[in-house]
């Protein structure tokens, strides 16, 4: 038992460890600035950790819409007050590819559950 209270200890205590630019990317996303400015994007430190990442804008930000297959990234609602989980909504396209913040998704129309990601 002990060894599991020590081992579960130290997995938590990677988990807080600060992140390095050679692995601070998502999947998908480069921290190479040479492969993120082929894609039209440029590198940034985002989210509470400030990792590094490919940060793409995208040519339908702020469009409106009622399902993300209607926008390069997601559509979005980033204003407060969300709406309900389920309710009909509209939103607008997503402006970039970082995802940290506050949204709800509009997926057929209808608002999903509000998220905020550091």
């Amino acid at each position: 038992m002990r060894h599991l209270v020590i081992a579960a200890a130290a997995l938590l205590a990677s988990a807080c460890a600060p992140v390095s630019s050679t692995n601070a990317s998502l999947p998908g996303q480069s921290p190479d600035a040479a492969s993120c400015a082929s894609r039209g994007g440029e590198i940034r430190r985002v989210g509470r950790m400030q990792s590094e990442q490919c940060v793409i804008k995208y040519a339908d930000a702020a469009k409106p819409c009622t399902d993300g297959s209607q926008c390069a990234g997601d559509c979005r609602i980033e204003a407060t007050p969300f709406p309900q989980a389920g309710q009909a909504a509209t939103g607008q396209c997503q402006a970039e590819s970082q995802n940290f913040g506050c949204h709800a998704n509009v997926e057929k129309g209808k608002a999903t559950a509000a998220i905020c990601i550091d």
